[in-house]
C-alpha cells in the first residue's frame, strides 16, 4: 500500500516548525554567549546562522519542489550521489534523531518534573520514566492515523510558539538585567575558533527544517505547497529566534546568561511572577512533545525509502490502509529512541555528535540540488520552485556547513572520529543488507 497525500499548506508549516523549535532555545543560547564572548558576536552568530538557515531552506525547497517522495532525504542522495552514501549518512541520522528525542524529551522531564513527582521521585529515574511515558503516550497517537497525529502536531506547535512568543515579550518588558559586578574580558582567540564553535549550537537550534522533504508523497500539491510551507515555517522561526535572544541578554544580562541555565523559568519569573516556573514547565513540556511527535512522523518515512530502494525488508514500507501509517518502521524508531535514553550522557555532548552527522548530510543533501537540476530540467517552467541567485545560494550553505564540520574535528578529534567510525560502518551494513533483503 503506498502513501496517500493527506496534508496540507498549514500543517506543513506547523510540522516545519515543530522539527526546528525544539529545546535547542531554550539551552543553547547559554553555549552562544559562552563561545563567542561579546554580545555582538553573539547576535552577529544568531543572525548569521539564520542566514545559512534561509539559504539551506530555499535549497530544500527546490529539492523538495523538483523530487516530492517520500523519505525525501533519503531518496534524494540515492538519487544525486549512490544508495550506498544515502544509507551511510541516514542510518547515522536515523540514531542522532532518536537521540536527540531521547535528550529533548529528559531535558523536557526535568522542567515537568516538580509539577507533576513529589520530592521523593526528583532523581534520574523518575525524570526517565516521564520521558518514556510521554515517548509512549505519542507512540499511540501516531499508531492512530497520520491525520491525528498531524493535527496534535498542530495544537502542540501552537502551545511550543506561545511559550516562545510569551519569553520574546519579556524584551517589552521594564525589567533590565543588573550590571554585572564583575565582566571578565574574553581572552583573545581567531573569529575562526568563535564563529565556528558558536556556530554549532546554533545550527543545532535552527537544524530539522530538512525533514520536511521526507513527506514529499503525504502533501497535497507538493510543488506549490512545499516551499510555501517551508518559507513561512523559517520566517516566524527567525522572527522567534533573533527577538528571544535579544530577550535573554535584556533581562538576564549577557555575563549571566554565560551561567543560567534554566533560561525558560528564569524569563518566565519576570513575565509570570511566582507562578512563572508551574507556568513555563507545562508549555515547555508541551514544546518537547511537540519535537517528539513530529519526529515521529518524519523518521520512518526514511525506512520507507531505503525498503523501496532494497537496503531494508520490504516490511518498513508496509503502510496501514486505513492509517497511512507505516507500523513497523513506526515501533522499530520508537523502540530505538526509548532505548537510547538509558545511553545518553549531557545535553552538549549530544549537540556535538549530532551536529557532525548533520553538518554532512545536510551539505551532501543540499549538493544534490546541481545534480537535480540537470537531471530534471523538463520540470522546468511546469510550476515548481526555481529558486533566485541559483547556484550561489546552495554554494553559500554548504560552504558554511562544511566550514562548521572542520571545526568540530578541530574541536574534539576524537569523539569526531569515533563518530566518523559510526558512518563508516554504515557501507559494509548496506552492503550486508543489499545482500540480505535479496
Amino acid at each position: 500500500m503506498s502513501i496517500k497525500p493527506k496534508l496540507g499548506p498549514f500543517d506543513l508549516t506547523m510540522i516545519v516548525v515543530g522539527l526546528v523549535i525544539g529545546m535547542g532555545i531554550f539551552k543553547t543560547p547559554v553555549d552562544v554567549a559562552r563561545e563567542t564572548g561579546a554580545p555582538m558576536l553573539f547576535y552577529m552568530s544568531w543572525v548569521l546562522g539564520g542566514l545559512v538557515t534561509l539559504c539551506g531552506a530555499l535549497t530544500y525547497a527546490e529539492i523538495g519542489s523538483r523530487y516530492p517522495v517520500a523519505g525525501g532525504f533519503y531518496k534524494v542522495l540515492s538519487y544525486g550521489f549512490h544508495p550506498a552514501y544515502a544509507f551511510m549518512i541516514n542510518w547515522t541520522l536515523v540514531i542522532s534523531n532518536a537521540a536527540s528525542i531521547a535528550a529533548v524529551c529528559l531535558v523536557g522531564a526535568e522542567y515537568i518534573g516538580p509539577v507533576l513527582l513529589p520530592d521523593t521521585m526528583q532523581h534520574e529515574a523518575g525524570r526517565k520514566t516521564i520521558a518514556i511515558a510521554a515517548i509512549v503516550v505519542l507512540y499511540i497517537i501516531n499508531m492512530l492515523g497520520i491525520r491525528l497525529s498531524a493535527s496534535s502536531q498542530n495544537v502542540l506547535t501552537v502551545f511550543k510558539i506561545t511559550l516562545v512568543l510569551l519569553l520574546c515579550l519579556t524584551a517589552f518588558s521594564n525589567h533590565v538585567a543588573p550590571a554585572s559586578a564583575v565582566v571578565q574580558q574574553p581572552e583573545p582567540v581567531s573569529w575562526f575558533y568563535i564563529f565556528g564553535a558558536a556556530l554549532v549550537p546554533v545550527f543545532f537550534t535552527y537544524g530539522g527544517y530538512q525533514q520536511t522533504i521526507n513527506f514529499g508523497s503525504d502533501v497535497r500539491e507538493p510543488a506549490r505547497n512545499m516551499p510555501r510551507a517551508i518559507f513561512t515555517g523559517i520566517f516566524i522561526i527567525l522572527l522567534l529566534y533573533i527577538t528571544v535572544n535579544y530577550a535573554y541578554v535584556k533581562v538576564i544580562g549577557f555575563e549571566q546568561l554565560k551561567t543560567t541555565d534554566a533560561l525558560a523559568a528564569r524569563m518566565a519569573e519576570v513575565f509570570f511572577g511566582e507562578n512563572g516556573f508551574r507556568v513555563t514547565s507545562v508549555l515547555l513540556f508541551l514544546s518537547v512533545l511537540g519535537y517528539a511527535n513530529v519526529n515521529l512522523l518524519s523518521n520512518p518515512r526514511m525506512y520507507y525509502a531505503m525498503a523501496e530502494d532494497g537496503v531494508l525488508p520490504a516490511v518498513f514500507k508496509r503502510v496501514n490502509s486505513k492509517t497511512q501509517v507505516q507500523e513497523v518502521a513506526l515501533t522499530v524508531f520508537t523502540v530505538l529512541t526509548v532505548a537510547l535514553l538509558y545511553f545518553l550522557s549531557n545535553f552538549r555532548s549530544i549537540i556535538q555528535y549530532v551536529m557532525l552527522f548533520d553538518t554532512i548530510g545536510l551539505a551532501s543533501a543540499a549538493a544534490t540540488i546541481f545534480v537535480l537540476r540537470r537531471k530534471t530540467r523538463h520540470l522546468d517552467g511546469t510550476g515548481i520552485y526555481k529558486m533566485k541567485l541559483y547556484p550561489f545560494v546552495p554554494l553559500f550553505f554548504i560552504t558554511v556547513y562544511l566550514f562548521v564540520t572542520v571545526n568540530i574535528f578541530i574541536t574534539d578529534w576524537r569523539q569526531a572520529l569515533g563518530g566518523m567510525g559510526w558512518f563508516v560502518a554504515g557501507l559494509p551494513i548496506y552492503l550486508a543488507m543489499k545482500k540480505a533483503v535479496r
